[in-house]
């Protein structure tokens, strides 16, 4: 089951096309990643999803529904550039947001007692927005974002301003409402993030979605067949294609052999060839790390774009 659907949707700005046939479908209760360098049309999706904007062409669909004014309130939405009232006492507007939400008011004070308890702030509900530091204007907004309990979670860079205390609490809390049901998408340029969160990936450039699938799945599309062995001679030796890129000692009187392998060979002829020479402390895959995919996939589709504008 999808909590969202996005089908074959277009966006034009006068000259500038945001979003070319962009499809994807985001599983209920996963953390879904929305990738892409600056410009490639994720914000212009994210607007579309949240009825900011609406598609030129293609559709939307919230839970199998068509996506409408009344799923507004089943959506959370933390955008980049943050939206708080400066002038604003931390309690009034944490209140106000949850209103507009549909809360009363005595729901939205039982939930933020226990958001301003976790989050340990406090001592600021009487505080001014201004007067706060831009990483607690990060918490107040996240609980504004969250406090309605909706389906779907929009998260635009989250941890922006957050220092790696607040950011791994941010973290915690992301992790606990996808515990509890909870379908999130998480738009970052921080590959770590992803590698540590998001079950699912699409990653849009230049307005157009170029991959997208499982994290782990892309992970082994993208394996290089690549090992890493550490073993306790400083030399050993290959045949056969099997490439030695690269040996470095260890702190603990052994070696680390970076070793690819041919495409079409099992992991077991490399480990005939070694043990022979050596004892083998750990032998393991390097699959590539989703900040390597990213460069690589970025890279090849500019550089066809680059020779389809040139011909």
């Amino acid at each position: 089951m999808n909590i969202l659907e996005v089908k074959h949707v277009t966006k034009q700005y006068a000259t500038h096309r945001a979003l070319n046939d962009v499809s994807l479908s985001v599983p209920q209760g996963s953390i879904y990643g929305l990738l892409g360098p600056n410009g490639a049309g994720k914000t212009s999706l994210i607007r579309i999803i949240t009825q900011i904007t609406r598609a030129d062409e293609g559709e939307v669909l919230f839970n199998g529904e068509k996506l409408a004014s009344h799923h507004i309130a089943q959506i959370g939405y933390l955008p980049e550039e943050r939206g708080l009232y400066k002038k604003m006492e931390v309690g009034e507007q944490l209140l106000y947001f949850a209103q507009l939400k549909g809360l009363s008011r005595a729901d939205a004070l039982d939930k933020l007692k226990i958001w301003v308890e976790k989050f340990e702030i406090n001592g600021w509900w009487k505080k001014k927005v201004e007067e706060l530091s831009k990483g607690m204007q990060q918490k107040i907004q996240f609980i504004a974002t969250v406090l309605h309990e909706p389906k779907l979670i929009i998260l635009d860079e989250p941890f922006s301003g957050f220092d790696p205390i607040n950011a791994g609490l941010i973290t915690d809390e992301i992790l606990a409402l996808k515990a509890k049901g909870s379908s999130i998408i998480f738009s970052t340029h921080r590959m770590e993030s992803v590698e540590q969160l998001c079950d699912h990936i699409a990653l849009i450039n230049q307005s157009k979605k170029i991959l997208d699938g499982s994290v782990q799945q892309i992970r082994e599309q993208y394996r290089s067949h690549t090992y890493e062995v550490e073993h306790t001679t400083e030399t050993i030796a290959l045949q056969h294609h099997f490439e030695l890129l690269q040996t470095l000692p260890t702190k603990h009187q052994s070696y680390v052999s970076l070793i690819k392998i041919p495409q079409d060979a099992l992991n077991n002829a490399l480990l005939q060839q070694l043990i022979p020479q050596t004892s083998i402390i750990r032998f393991e895959e390097k699959l590539p790390d989703m900040q390597q995919i990213f460069i690589e996939v970025v890279g090849k589709a500019s550089m066809v774009n680059e020779v389809s504008h040139s011909n």
